[in-house]
């Protein structure tokens, strides 16, 4: 599992490049968190409501509830135009911060 500050900034933006193409709820969420790292990231469902909520509050996500016969209602999240704006944001950051570990703990380097 990933260090706690780690997973801490990387949570909106796993969570925004994950609605980018569909509308998801708060434990489908997590559970492609989960299974697309192979397990190295996982979010307690406590922790992870309120960041959806923040996200929301910030105006990058919009949730709506939805009731399917014979499930228990959910809330739906979809990005919206300022969530693909911070999305992209991110990914170049994160992209840049990759490739400078990559360059600092590279073998051999010294």
């Amino acid at each position: 599992m990933l260090p706690r500050e780690i997973k801490k900034g990387s949570a909106e933006f796993l969570i925004l490049s994950l609605l980018r193409y569909e509308a998801r709820h708060g434990y489908e969420l997590s559970k492609l968190i989960e299974s697309r790292s192979d397990g190295v990231v996982q979010f307690q469902v406590s922790s992870l409501y309120p960041l959806l909520y923040r996200m929301e509050r910030r105006g990058w996500i919009r949730g709506r509830w939805v009731e399917k016969a014979g499930q228990r209602r959910r809330r739906y999240y979809n990005i919206t135009p300022a969530g693909r704006a911070a999305v992209e944001a991110q990914r170049q950051s994160w992209a840049e911060f990759v490739r400078a570990i990559g360059k600092i703990a590279e073998p051999g380097r010294a």
